[in-house]
């Protein structure tokens, strides 16, 4: 996947994470970087459970999410100490 690939789907995915959990978004540069890590935890954590959506960019989108929502809990958590 290309560089401008992982940008736009880190994106989408960290807008769609900052929707999901309110209150723990961090602006259009910030969401594009939990989505990145998103993706990144997603593609470890995933296959450690089993789970498999598949390969297309709709389902990298969702993979993404699932990490980045994972990584705001993360950071909301964090940022409450």
């Amino acid at each position: 996947m290309g560089i401008l690939a992982v940008i736009v789907i880190g994106a989408i995915a960290g807008w769609l994470a900052g929707l999901i959990v309110r209150g723990a978004g961090f602006g259009l540069i910030g969401n594009i970087v939990v989505g990145i890590i998103g993706a990144l935890v997603a593609s470890w954590i995933l296959p450690q459970l089993g789970v498999s959506l598949g390969g297309s960019a709709f389902h990298d989108i969702i993979n993404a999410t699932i990490g980045a929502v994972i990584v705001l809990v993360i950071l909301s958590l964090i940022k409450r100490v």
